[in-house]
């Protein structure tokens, strides 16, 4: 069973996990299409990704990709715990250049369910952390977007001084007056 909490950001749940427990360990759902149509999931996975992080505090974000490419992401740490971020960049949402972070945990049996149209990255909290990522559309460079992890406009507060972020993360564009957003159909 998957209980689903709205956050203040338009469209962004977290999503709880109910496992059964015994003494042999435990079993839980991932995904159930059943479940998530519930909070609007109307398109099939069809990627899915394994994210391996071995030092303490390393950043990887802020990634999104353009319309028509746009997807909806579904994270789940399966290995140690981390600060998840997920930023709205929505041209028309209420919630339009907000952030909201969480701590997801192998342990706490969470996730968090980003629609289109919203940035996403992470900050490890423990070493040799692991995710899985949910896609609903396929990787696409030419559909690639990402904006800084320390973008002043966002002012994200990661938890840990950021440490390990790629070249590429850390050439991003700052949001500046002339980003006008994602517009979606």
């Amino acid at each position: 069973m998957m209980d689903f909490l709205p956050t203040f950001l338009d469209g962004v749940y977290t999503i709880q996990l109910s496992p059964f427990i015994d003494d042999r360990g435990s079993f839980s759902r991932l995904f159930c299409n059943h479940e998530l149509s519930r909070i609007g999931l109307a398109s099939e996975i069809v990627q899915v990704n394994h994210s391996v992080n071995k030092d303490k505090g390393t950043i990887r974000g802020m990634h999104f990709q353009y319309p028509p490419d746009a997807e909806i992401k579904i994270i789940r740490c399966i290995k140690g715990k981390v600060f998840d971020v997920v930023v709205d960049l929505r041209e028309n949402s209420s919630t339009f250049l907000k952030w909201f972070g969480m701590e997801l945990a192998s342990e706490k049996y969470n996730m968090m369910y980003i629609p289109q149209g919203c940035a996403h990255g992470f900050q490890t909290l423990e070493e040799n952390c692991e995710l899985l990522y949910f896609h609903t559309a396929f990787y696409k460079p030419t559909s690639e977007g990402a904006i800084r992890f320390d973008d002043p406009m966002i002012s994200i507060q990661w938890p840990l001084e950021p440490v390990n972020i790629s070249l590429k993360d850390k050439s991003y564009p700052f949001i500046n007056d002339t980003f006008r957003g994602i517009q979606l159909s």
